[in-house]
């Protein structure tokens, strides 16, 4: 069932510029009471592992690690691609706290589910 309150957020790099973009989407969209999820797969995924995020910073813009944080900190759930830690040989790598592994299936719910989904 579609839940037009929530919007899904889906990064697919790790190029700074790109960072911020669904970070200031997903943090305004619960600044209007919306549920948002950001979804992280390919080489997105490598801004998950701890200290990665902190390292990137662009213009006036605070880090992205600080970003991130200020997200969660807001409700947005934050997840990791399974397939693409297996891919990018990160199986056993920690990411950064709150931080929830979930499969392409889950990924493909999540989208029908969303009443919006983005891609970044």
């Amino acid at each position: 069932m579609k839940n037009e309150n929530l919007i899904l957020y889906v990064q697919t790099t790790n190029q700074p510029e790109k960072q911020y973009s669904p970070l200031v989407l997903a943090q305004t969209a619960r600044a209007m009471d919306l549920e948002a999820r950001l979804y992280y797969l390919g080489l997105g995924l490598t801004i998950l592992m701890p200290g990665v995020a902190d390292g990137i910073k662009v213009g006036s813009f605070p880090s992205v690690g600080e970003m991130l944080k200020k997200a969660m900190d807001m409700g947005v759930q934050v997840y990791a691609c399974e397939a693409s830690k297996q891919l990018m040989g990160l199986d056993k790598v920690q990411l950064l706290p709150g931080v929830k592994i979930i499969g392409a299936a889950t990924l493909n719910d999540m989208a029908l589910e969303a009443g919006t989904t983005m891609w970044f």
